[in-house]
């Protein structure tokens, strides 16, 4: 219960899903030690924001949460990526902000919050983060009953020059296989019927604990964990080799979905990104990938607009999605992050060609991704109910195919239990999203 005598806190929370985990285990180590945490700010003592910093749009977004809780006079404590990235400056800039905690301190939250108390404008930032949460850390899950994110690993040894995760979240730490599925044991044990495994390069999981990537070993690992669905997030293409395609295969409950980051794929701009190792692997990868894997969904995410795409490169792109046929494609236009190698390129495209390319790009995805989804109906398929709309009853929950938040939904007519899997007839598609009912 939490303890009247100490203060109020609400959580606003920003950026992806590794951060969500961050906040979950604040949330957890606050309540453990006593205090009342919510989401309503206007009854807050204290607001903690854990921000993102990972491109000028997550930024703008943190900022202008910063400024409006400031505007209301509200006592803010920053954490996450933007604390990491700006440090000092943030309380400089900021009155209201009484503490900053680095994307590597959220542990020492509770500490923090008493010496604020104490009177004391805190900043708690490691220079380096090297701290990785692990199951024995208090959590309160913050995603829909059914649905949890599980971090496998921390941070990343790779150096892309587009990317300033590096320098906000460290080297790559995985925690140890022994680890990960007593967490997932955990989940299982609450009612979680699909895990997320979320790092910055799933694929490369293990090498700095045991020498090599161990994510084969690791999904036969969970795979003996009572947990429906288990879903890969994150798998850099030349990591999904033969032995871990086939313990994807012959892993029931691990989900034949693969978020695959590629980024581009022409290889000169895949050697400018600092990502050398990819180019020309791409095709033959997407070809063995479909052999091995036939009922794989794929997602993946481009870039364009890098500093010295011409237009010959960015048809390159296109040629590429539309040989390959996504099921699932996000589209970034390139974003200049001072203090990464590609800030100081020349050549830097114009912000207008930038978003042309992201519209073009997206256009010619959308009748692949109509096509995907068409192909559904007919089939009967287990869709996971999260949602049920007050008004009309009808269900809404996604089937393998759709990962939360990125993907489409399932509408389903008929009657279930939420946070069950259910079988659903699919009797129409859009773009984006799929329409069913429950067989009688």
């Amino acid at each position: 219960m939490p303890n009247p005598t100490k203060p109020k806190i609400a959580f606003a929370h920003l950026g992806c899903d590794k951060n969500r985990v961050d906040t979950e285990h604040m949330i957890g180590l606050l309540a453990a030690a006593g205090y009342g945490v919510g989401t309503d700010e206007a009854e807050a003592d204290y607001v903690i924001v854990n921000t993102c910093s990972f491109i000028q749009a997550a930024r703008e977004e943190s900022v202008r949460t910063l400024v409006e809780l400031a505007e209301a006079n509200k006592k803010i404590v920053i954490t996450g990526c933007l604390a990491q990235h700006f440090q000092g400056e943030l309380l400089a800039e900021l009155p209201e902000a009484v503490a900053v905690v680095g994307s590597g301190d959220y542990h020492h939250i509770v500490e923090v919050i008493e010496r604020v108390e104490r009177g004391e404008r805190v900043q708690q930032i490691s220079a380096v983060p090297t701290y990785i949460a692990d199951e024995t850390v208090p959590r309160y899950r913050t995603t829909p009953e059914p649905v949890a994110y599980l971090r496998i690993a921390e941070g990343c040894d790779y150096r892309c020059t587009f990317c300033i995760i590096p320098q906000l979240r460290g080297n790559q730490r995985s925690r140890s296989i022994e680890s990960i599925v007593n967490e997932a044991q955990q989940l299982a044990a609450e009612g979680v019927q699909e895990i997320i495994l979320v790092s910055q390069i799933t694929t490369n999981y293990g090498i700095d604990l045991y020498g090599q990537p161990q994510l084969a070993t690791l999904i036969r690992a969970l795979g003996k964990v009572d947990v429906p669905w288990i879903r890969l997030h994150y798998a850099y293409p030349t990591g999904l080799t033969p032995e871990v395609i086939a313990a994807m295969r012959e892993t029931p409950n691990i989900l034949p979905y693969l978020d695959l980051p590629l980024q581009h794929s022409h290889p000169e701009i895949l050697r400018a990104m600092n990502r050398p190792w990819q180019a020309g692997v791409n095709d033959r990868l997407m070809e063995r990938l479909r052999q091995d894997l036939p009922e794989a969904v794929m997602r993946t995410t481009f870039i364009v607009g890098f500093p010295g795409e011409t237009e010959s490169q960015f048809e390159h792109l296109c040629q590429f999605v539309q040989r390959h046929e996504f099921d699932h494609v996000g589209v970034f236009t390139y974003s200049a992050e001072e203090g990464t190698a590609a800030y100081e390129l020349p050549d830097q495209i114009p912000e207008a060609i930038k978003m042309a390319r992201r519209d073009c790009l997206m256009q010619l995805q959308q009748p692949i991704a109509q096509r995907k989804n068409a192909a559904e109906v007919g089939k009967t398929v287990p869709v996971l109910i999260e949602q049920e709309n007050p008004q009309t009853g009808e269900l809404i929950g996604r089937s393998p195919r759709f990962a939360p938040d990125v993907d489409g939904v399932v509408y389903v007519k008929g009657s279930a239990t939420l946070g069950t899997i259910v079988p659903v007839k699919i009797t129409a598609a859009d773009v984006y999203d799929l329409y069913g009912i429950i067989p009688a």
